[in-house]
């Protein structure tokens, strides 16, 4: 192994300083503008890249903006050229019934506001077998009928005119009622989906509301049976006492003044007392049937209160599902309109490149700009 003596190292230390003092020369005689003009250029350097950074920031953001602005004029124009086209057709087609469908000549009341009814009046008579002559004229009489041949003819070509009639409007009726049935199905069948998803939530809600309830009436039932049991002993004993008390006390005496306080007429001794007079019984039985409506009060206002609670909750989920969706949509609009502005700027980039291959044909080597600036001297 090697042994490092001083000289060396002294040697080593002396040249790195002379390649250190090199270095720093080297980069204050290269550096043209820290040279003459003078400057903290690192600075100068830092805030031109951000000033890069940020506009090219500002400018993809306004390119962003751009492409989404005409992407949705583009949809715009395509609506408004469809909307115009569906009433254009829609005039068209109306037109096209009433000029085929509905001619004036066709309608049962025209010879009442016929233009030409005077000139197509017929005289008052014609023949004697002439249709248009009464009863009370004395021209024809029952059973001279004279055109009756003539006459079941125009009702045979009357009545088949009106079958045809019939029978288009029935077909246009039948492609109306299956257009507006698919229509129907459809909404339907939104409308299905819609309830299933929500119908789902308020089972899930009223699966967890009802686990809880199950809890909560499960632990009362259980505190409900641990406080009769103990009432019940309470009882047990009160009895107990009580009858004790009887058995030695006066009470079982007829004369109800024994059990009168000296405290007062309302106060009673409780040993001789031979119980409640049937009007304070009716009042307390009174007191006890108010209580009885006031708790079923209180239940139902529970119980509404439950239901309007559960109702906001389905509400707000709602809510929340119809805004996470809007925001999944904007976020795939907005992706799909960057991944379209890339992939446009890589396109112009790649013929930029494509143009700068074609035009500088002789290009330099990396041995060619490795030649300059290689010493300070």
């Amino acid at each position: 192994m090697a042994v490092a003596l001083p000289k060396d190292l002294r040697q080593d230390a002396s040249l790195a300083k002379r390649r250190h003092a090199e270095l720093c020369r080297q980069k204050r005689v290269f550096n043209a503008r820290n040279r003459i003009i003078g400057g903290d250029t690192e600075a100068w350097d830092v805030q031109v890249h951000d000033q890069k950074i940020k506009e090219a920031t500002e400018k993809a953001r306004h390119e962003t903006f751009a492409a989404e602005m005409k992407q949705n004029d583009k949809v715009m124009c395509i609506l408004e050229n469809r909307i115009k086209r569906d009433r254009k057709n829609l005039c068209r087609a109306i037109s096209d019934f009433r000029q085929s469908f509905q001619k004036p000549e066709t309608r049962r009341e025209f010879d009442l506001s016929d233009p030409l009814a005077l000139k197509k009046d017929l005289p008052a008579r014609q023949s004697d077998n002439d249709i248009r002559n009464t009863i009370s004229g004395m021209q024809k009489f029952m059973g001279e009928d004279l055109n009756f041949h003539e006459r079941k003819k125009f009702q045979e070509e009357q009545n088949r005119e009106w079958s045809l009639q019939q029978q288009r409007e029935w077909k246009n009726a039948c492609a109306e009622r299956k257009c507006a049935e698919a229509l129907s199905t459809e909404t339907r069948l939104q409308f299905d989906e819609t309830a299933k998803h929500l119908q789902k939530l308020e089972s899930t809600t009223r699966k967890a509301v009802c686990a809880s309830v199950k809890d909560f009436n499960e632990r009362q039932a259980i505190e409900s049976v641990e406080r009769k049991k103990q009432e019940k002993k309470q009882e047990q004993e009160d009895n107990l006492a009580e009858i004790t008390n009887l058995l030695r006390g006066d009470l079982l005496s007829e004369n109800p003044q024994q059990a009168a306080s000296s405290f007062g007429p309302h106060r009673v001794v409780p040993d001789r007392w031979k119980g409640m007079t049937q009007e304070q019984l009716e009042q307390i039985r009174l007191v006890q049937k108010q209580q009885v409506q006031e708790k079923l009060r209180l239940q139902e206002e529970k119980h509404q209160r439950d239901l309007d609670w559960d109702r906001r909750r389905i509400q707000g989920a709602r809510a929340t599902l119809l805004f996470e969706r809007q925001q999944r949509q904007q976020q795939r609009n907005l992706r799909k309109a960057l991944d379209s502005s890339n992939l446009t700027l890589a396109k112009e980039q790649h013929l930029q490149k494509k143009y700068m291959n074609e035009v500088y044909t002789n290009q330099p080597t990396g041995d060619y700009f490795t030649q300059f600036n290689t010493g300070s001297r």
